[in-house]
């Protein structure tokens, strides 16, 4: 009996694991689940601005270093390296594209569509990444990147250029 109910919580914290993964099932979504699973990072995004640079750089941190083990669990549960349901990535992708990036509306499209573009079209060294990177830390890589590559074109867009002030 023992045994039957450590199964059962093992089991119970994997699908834990997997709906985290899945960004509270988003990926699930049969039609552009990257795209849709990036949405929850839109709002932590906006939650995290109102803390402060130093608040949303601890963040993100915390974000990335468990969407690698929540993203490497959720791909061992499911049996596939980088499963596209999985979209814990993408969340902490767009976390990073938005890290010291003035807070506006404008921002926030702006950045979401550079993202999605970056991390579907995966130019070097995304690609790169994305070959050669393996497990939790692979899965997430590729989307870090994108996120450092937006994150270079809005800060030159909103802190340099001054669009939207």
């Amino acid at each position: 009996m023992a045994e039957f109910n450590l199964m059962s919580e093992k089991r119970r914290a994997d699908q834990v694991i997997l709906f985290l993964g899945q960004g509270l099932g988003l990926g699930r979504i049969p039609f552009a689940p990257g795209t849709v699973g990036t949405l929850p990072g839109l709002l932590l995004v906006w939650v995290f601005w109102q803390g402060g640079s130093g608040i949303y750089l601890a963040l993100t941190a915390v974000v990335i270093l468990s969407a690698v083990w929540i993203a490497g669990r959720s791909a061992e549960s499911l049996g596939v390296a980088d499963d596209p349901r999985i979209v814990i990535d993408e969340i902490a992708g767009v976390l990073v594209a938005f890290a010291l990036v003035p807070p506006s509306g404008l921002a926030l499209v702006v950045g979401f569509c550079v993202f999605r573009i970056l991390d579907i079209v995966k130019p070097p060294p995304i690609s790169t990444a994305d070959r050669q990177v393996k497990g939790g830390w692979g899965i997430v890589l590729d989307d870090v990147l994108a996120g450092i590559g937006t994150n270079l074109v809005l800060q030159l867009l909103f802190r340099f250029l001054g669009v939207g002030v």
